[in-house]
């Protein structure tokens, strides 16, 4: 499963890994709604194929953007969690969701508000600080690492 890159531009390099339309959503889904297991994924609003998602989530982890541990009381059941370099990607995850907010909302009126997007538009840095200091709080309680090659 190794990905060809078309070219040597940084930003086609990043395109040919998270370019594809479900791969920054189940980083925002591990980020933001702290979906863990493939049940949670297959039953989320964004409604992805079994199949689609068995491959989306082993190229995450092939870049380890994502790894993936047995559920301790429960082998038969895997938890994906973002490694340090997956976490990386909140900025770029709140970016979207402010440009989507600030741009599409006329074409999409039924996007949700929040008060984590309030958060957001009021202090962006201190959101995402937060946001990634969370994550990796509860990363600990489960003893889960984000290093990129745990």
């Amino acid at each position: 499963m190794k990905e060809e890159f078309r070219c040597d531009c940084p930003v086609t390099t990043a395109l040919d890994i998270l370019g594809d339309k479900w791969m920054m959503v189940i980083l925002k889904q591990m980020l933001i709604e702290e979906m863990q297991t493939f049940k949670e994924f297959i039953e989320s609003d964004e409604a992805i194929s079994t199949n689609i998602l068995s491959l989306k989530l082993k190229c995450l982890e092939q870049y380890e953007l994502i790894e993936r541990k047995n559920h301790p009381t429960n082998k038969k059941t895997k938890l994906y969690h973002l490694t340090e370099n997956g976490l990386s990607l909140a900025p770029v995850i709140v970016e979207l969701v402010l440009w989507s907010d600030t741009t599409l909302r006329k074409f999409n009126p039924i996007m949700r508000e929040s008060d984590a997007l309030e958060s957001m538009k009021q202090n962006k840095e201190q959101f995402i600080e937060k946001l990634k200091a969370n994550y990796r709080e509860k990363m600990a309680i489960h003893h889960f690492t984000t290093n990129s090659n745990a």
